[in-house]
């Protein structure tokens, strides 16, 4: 499940000589999302919820009365076809009557005619009226649903978007996170010096920023040769003399070409790093004298906690309670991997929707299809990235329609 990836981002130039010799410390950092001037992506989601809740509303009242007035309109039908039946067997009753009157009935004959040549008529003109208008109200009502798809869409489609871009400005704090510590004079004395002191400082350092860093699991330090030999949670995670060579986050690292570049893998599993927990791998090259552009000495890792971020963004995605029985939210990877989801499919399903390319050719969207048997309402947004970083992903709700 793991994928590498090797990406450039800015770092201040001089950052390796600020922090030569001087007191590395660390600020609480949970995970937070950067706020627009103004309202929250939150309040902003709720009023734009709020709005739509209520266009929606407004059409079902529409549709309503348009029903109301169909209902009313085939009972004014119905009374008219029933009048016009009276009106006929009076009319031929009439007819009998005046072909026994003989001569003298003629003229009362050609009235009778005329009432049931007129009650035709009538029959033929409400059958018109009655089928048009039964056609305009469908296509209302047909129109007043698609009406509610599109709001609902748009309204879906939106907190799809919120909910990537949360975790896009999240993880672009990681990968500033890596970058900045592969540079701590610890760090890079571990790998330089080799001795025991160095390797327990370079420990006892990493433990630091993780009693603040509540986001992270484990900090690991790899030599060249891919063994750990330092972590900042050695109480909890035995991994140090492991080899994490083969793994995507420490090849993708030695793969840089200097300290602006970090590596990464996508989120999985690792009995030696985290237990059993869904985690993030973010990674950068350490190298000599803190320098960017010095030569490579080691590798350092920062184990995500995944599920913090992921399952909570999906879990917590502003929909009603009434919704949430019908409504699967969810990340996946560019292939459709399951990386967070509501159903609780994390990294054991790949998705396979109906216009599934269309949906991920576009940035938001939404469109309604049949899906394992029932109309369903898909909404979608790709992720927008923030500052240089953005992770690739697609953020859908797959929401079941109710059926009126």
């Amino acid at each position: 499940m793991g994928q590498a990836a090797v990406l450039n981002l800015p770092v201040p130039a001089d950052l390796s000589s600020q922090l030569q010799g001087q007191p590395f410390s660390v600020v609480p950092n949970e995970i937070s999302v950067e706020q627009p001037h103004g309202s929250s992506p939150a309040a902003v989601a709720t009023q734009s919820n709020h709005g739509n809740q209520d266009v929606a509303g407004g059409l079902r009242q529409i549709g309503g009365l348009a029903e109301s007035v169909a209902v009313h309109f085939r009972q004014a039908v119905r009374e008219i076809e029933r009048i016009n039946l009276q009106t006929k067997i009076l009319s031929l009753n009439a007819q009998i009557e005046a072909a026994r009157a003989g001569t003298v009935g003629n003229a009362f004959g050609v009235v009778a005619t005329e009432m049931v040549n007129l009650s035709g008529q009538t029959a033929e003109v409400t059958k018109t009226l009655a089928t048009e208008t039964q056609g305009n109200i469908t296509s209302l009502n047909k129109l007043i649903a698609n009406l509610g798809s599109d709001i609902r869409g748009t309204r879906l489609s939106d907190l799809a978007m919120m909910n990537i871009d949360v975790i896009d400005r999240n993880l672009y704090e990681r990968s500033c996170d890596v970058r900045w510590w592969a540079t701590d004079s610890s760090v890079v004395d571990a790998l330089s010096k080799s001795s025991p002191e160095a390797r327990e400082h370079a420990s006892q350092r990493l433990g630091v920023i993780l009693d603040s860093y509540t986001v992270y699991y484990d900090i690991v330090l790899c030599d060249l040769s891919g063994r750990v030999i330092a972590n900042g949670r050695k109480g909890k995670y035995q991994c140090q003399g492991s080899n994490q060579k083969d793994t995507a986050w420490f090849q993708s690292a030695v793969q840089t070409n200097d300290g602006t570049q970090f590596g990464f893998q996508n989120v999985h599993q690792s009995a030696t790093l985290a237990g059993s927990q869904p985690i993030l791998v973010y990674s950068c090259g350490v190298r000599e004298q803190g320098n960017a552009q010095g030569k490579l000495v080691g590798v350092i890792g920062i184990v995500f906690n995944w599920e913090a971020l992921g399952q909570t963004i999906v879990c917590n995605t502003l929909i009603s309670e009434t919704e949430k029985a019908r409504t699967r939210v969810c990340i996946v990877d560019a292939k459709g991997l399951v990386l967070a989801d509501t159903a609780g499919h994390t990294g054991r399903e790949t998705l396979d929707l109906p216009r599934q390319s269309d949906l991920f050719d576009t940035k938001k969207s939404h469109l309604v299809v049949q899906y394992r048997g029932e109309p369903t309402l898909i909404a979608h947004a790709f992720s927008p990235g923030f500052e240089t970083y953005a992770t690739g992903w697609h953020s859908l709700i797959i929401q079941k329609l109710e059926l009126t």
